[in-house]
């Protein structure tokens, strides 16, 4: 299975799964996917913003903890742990309804009991509006038996 499909996945789960994802996020697009790194793109719609009428900071902070878990399924973990760390920097406005945000996660570092990833959001032109970082504790995650790490590590991907 490649890389892409297996986090689609994984988005699919947590949107069928969790309260929160489906109803702020569910136009989130995963555009892109190899072992590592995620792109995904959102159309800015009415409940993404804030009263101001621009994108809300914790929109942006919700794409920061699942981006962070689409960077880990990208390595292969389904189930892609739990929090225990998230930052927002905020640069510039993100935007306002109907203007697309592109971003770009990694998987900084992977290991047995932590995951460590982070995130760049842009506007169409390129432009970095906000950054993050998302820490993961995925020992227990290893055990699930939906995993790939095998399939995905980076001897087989290069």
């Amino acid at each position: 299975m490649t890389a892409l499909r297996f986090v689609r996945s994984v988005w699919e789960s947590f949107r069928a799964t969790s309260g929160l994802e489906p109803r702020l996020l569910d136009n989130l697009r995963v555009t892109a996917a190899k072992p590592g790194t995620v792109n995904f793109e959102l159309d800015i719609q009415k409940e993404h913003t804030n009263r101001l009428s621009i994108l809300h900071g914790g929109t942006i902070a919700s794409m920061v903890d699942l981006g962070g878990s689409l960077a880990v399924a990208s390595r292969g973990l389904y189930a892609t742990g739990v929090s225990t760390d998230l930052n927002v920097t905020y640069l510039s406005s993100g935007g306002k309804v109907g203007d697309k945000i592109l971003a770009e996660v990694t998987c900084d570092k992977f290991g047995k009991t932590l995951a460590y990833t982070s995130i760049r959001f842009m506007n169409p032109k390129g432009d970095i509006f906000a950054r993050g970082s998302h820490t993961k504790y995925v020992a227990l995650a290893w055990k699930d038996p939906q995993n790939i790490v095998e399939e995905l590590s980076e001897r087989k991907a290069s």
